[in-house]
C-alpha cells in the first residue's frame, strides 16, 4: 500500500537481507573491513558476532559480492547442533563434493576439491553459536589442510554473541590461536540509524514523502536499539499506518503509537529499549548509561576469558613440572 501512495519502487524495509541496500555504518564498516583484513591472509578464521537482526547476513552477503568469481570459491552452511561427522558432510555438500561413504571418504573428497581447484576457498558458517565443541574442532582439522605451505581453506564464523563464549572454552585454545579477526556487531547509534532510515528509503526512490519528524528517528532508536531488523520491522508498519491515513507527514506521535501497537502484538519482540506499560521510559542519558554498562560487562567477559586461557596454561606447564620423572 505505501508503495502506491508514497511512490516508491520497491518496499523500503524488507525483512530479507538484501545487499543492495546494504548500510556502511561505522559498526558494519569495521566488520566489513575485518572480514577483508583476514581474506588477505590467506588462512585462518575470522570470527563476527552479533544480535539477533544486528545485519550479519547482510554484511556477508555485500562481502560474498566483493568476491570475484573467478578467483574464489565460496561455500556458505546454516548449522544446526550437528555431530562433527554431520559437520564434515554439510561442508562436503557445500563444496559440491559427495558426501556419502564413512568419514575418511568424506575428508578425502573435502580435501581433493580443496586441491585440484585454482581458486581459493571460503567457508562461512552461519549460526555457529549452535556448533559443538567437536564441530568447531572439525573445522580446524580443516584449517589444516595445506599445499606448498599454502592454506587451501579460510573460514569466517557468523553467530550470535553466545559464540564468543564458546570460543573462549580452554578446551579450543588451538582454534583461538588460529583467529585472525574477530568483530563485535553492535547496534546503530541514533545518529546512524535516522541514517539508517533515509538510506532505505532513498533506495527506492524516497524524495522527501513521507516527511519525518526529528523526533520520530530517536523514538525508532529508542524502541529498537539501533539493531537493523528491529528498524526495518517498526518502520515498516509506520509507513503502513501512515498509508492508511493518507499522512504526507510521519509524527513522533505516530511512530510511538505504532511501536506500542506492535509490542503489543509481538510480546516481547522488541526487547531493548522498548517501553512496558508501568514502567518509566528511559531517557537518553539512561540509555547511554545502559549501553556504557554492556560495553563494560563486554570487555570483562573477554578479560575473563583471557584469564582463564592463562589459568589453564599455567596448570599445564606445572602438570608437566611436577610429571613423575623417568
Amino acid at each position: 500500500m505505501h508503495i502506491d501512495i508514497y511512490g516508491f519502487h520497491e518496499h523500503p524495509f524488507l525483512m530479507t537481507p538484501d545487499a543492495r541496500l546494504f548500510f556502511p555504518s561505522s559498526v558494519h564498516s569495521r566488520a566489513h573491513a575485518h572480514l577483508m583484513y583476514g581474506l588477505a591472509q590467506g588462512e585462518g578464521f575470522v570470527v563476527v558476532t552479533g544480535e539477533v537482526g544486528a545485519g550479519k547476513t547482510t554484511l556477508v552477503e555485500r562481502f560474498c559480492s566483493d568476491l570475484d568469481p573467478a578467483s574464489f570459491v565460496v561455500a556458505r552452511i546454516m548449522t544446526t547442533q550437528v555431530a562433527g561427522d554431520d559437520l564434515l558432510r554439510l561442508v562436503a555438500d557445500a563444496f559440491h563434493v559427495s558426501a556419502e561413504g564413512d568419514k575418511a571418504a568424506v575428508l578425502r573428497g573435502i580435501m581433493s576439491a580443496l586441491r585440484t581447484a585454482d581458486r581459493r576457498h571460503v567457508l562461512i558458517v552461519d549460526e555457529a553459536q549452535a556448533l559443538t565443541p567437536a564441530g568447531l574442532e572439525e573445522l580446524r582439522m580443516l584449517s589444516n589442510i595445506t599445499d606448498g605451505g599454502r592454506a587451501l581453506l579460510q573460514t569466517i564464523l557468523l553467530g550470535q554473541p553466545q559464540l564468543r563464549r564458546l570460543i573462549a572454552s580452554p578446551d579450543l585454545d588451538q582454534l583461538r590461536q588460529r583467529i585472525l579477526a574477530s568483530f563485535h556487531l553492535g547496534g546503530l547509534s541514533r545518529e546512524e540509524t535516522r541514517s539508517y532510515i533515509e538510506h532505505r528509503l532513498r533506495a527506492v526512490g524516497w524524495t522527501g514523502n513521507p516527511s519525518w519528524d526529528d523526533r520520530a528517528f530517536d523514538i525508532v532508536h529508542r524502541y529498537t536499539s539501533g539493531i537493523p531488523r528491529r528498524i526495518n520491522r517498526l518502520c515498516s508498519r509506520v509507513l503502513l499506518a501512515g498509508a492508511l491515513e493518507k499522512a504526507p507527514h510521519l509524527t513522533a506521535d505516530l511512530v510511538e503509537a505504532t511501536a506500542v501497537e506492535l509490542e503489543d502484538d509481538l510480546g516481547a519482540g522488541m526487547v531493548q529499549g522498548s517501553y512496558m506499560p508501568g514502567l518509566p521510559r528511559l531517557t537518553p542519558e539512561m540509555e547511554s548509561q545502559i549501553e556504557a554498562l554492556e560495553k563494560r560487562i563486554d570487555g570483562l567477559e573477554r578479560t575473563m576469558a583471557r584469564r582463564e586461557r592463562a589459568f589453564t596454561r599455567l596448570m599445564d606447564f606445572l602438570a608437566e613440572l611436577t610429571g613423575p620423572r623417568r
